[in-house]
């Protein structure tokens, strides 16, 4: 018990020192439609810095519904081969002088941060001019990070309240897109909840097929049940009470 308690405490700290409450992805693993749109939105928005080295082009195809001639064509853009893993076209040289060090794998980022921070985390980019690419980040404070989707979400700019008199700084109290994007803020949710759900997916391929048998592993459980019953009724038939 003592543990638990000292693990919901750290989980607090950490989502306190991260920007505060997170939003609610509402992910769904089993909307096929919105993992393909995830898929094909990271591999253009996110893959050419962040790869996603434990999911194969050929099990993603698998399990998302698409043939190898679709993932080639639309969703390889490194060359790598069918088989091979998910990896970045941006060389390590360039990575390491624009942003300090190559940027992080994405394998299992939801896992590790959970869905809701990782969409929460695409929402919260905005322009800051003191950060050496120009973005900052409300959740994940002094990132080294541009927001890959401004395009789509637009210029988003902080709201600042007043100066904490213990840190000196104006702590940030909402953001407001200053310069709309290409898509309104339903669309730009969406695009946000695909990218989340494609890597929650990334982030355990197997939950989609487990999820898929666990409805026959409740019917064949409730079915054992139910012989068990009667076999039960048989042996104690003749048994006096």
């Amino acid at each position: 018990m003592a543990a638990l308690l000292l693990g919901l405490a750290t989980s607090t700290a950490a989502l306190a020192a991260s920007g505060g409450n997170l939003q609610q992805a509402g992910t769904d693993l089993g909307d096929r439609a919105s993992l393909q749109r995830g898929a094909q939105l990271y591999m253009n928005y996110c893959a050419g810095c962040h790869s996603l080295k434990y999911v194969r082009y050929s099990r993603m195809a698998e399990d998302l519904g698409l043939s190898e001639e679709e993932v080639m064509e639309n969703l390889n853009f490194t060359g790598a081969k069918f088989g091979e893993t998910i990896g970045v076209s941006m060389p390590a040289g360039p990575a390491t002088e624009w942003f300090g060090k190559m940027p992080p794998d994405l394998s299992l980022i939801s896992r590790v941060r959970t869905s809701d921070w990782v969409y929460t985390y695409l929402k919260s980019f905005y322009l800051d001019e003191t950060r050496p690419v120009g973005w900052n980040n409300t959740l994940f404070p002094n990132a080294s990070m541009p927001n890959p989707l401004w395009q789509l979400q637009g210029l988003q700019h902080a709201e600042f309240g007043k100066v904490d008199a213990a840190t000196g700084e104006r702590p940030v109290t909402g953001l407001k897109v200053t310069q709309p994007g290409t898509l309104d803020a339903q669309g730009f949710d969406q695009v946000a909840r695909d990218i989340t759900a494609f890597l929650e997916y990334a982030g355990e391929p197997a939950a989609l097929k487990r999820q898929s048998i666990g409805v026959w592993v409740i019917l064949f459980l409730a079915l054992l049940t139910f012989l068990a019953w009667l076999l039960k009724k048989e042996y104690w038939r003749d048994v006096e009470h």
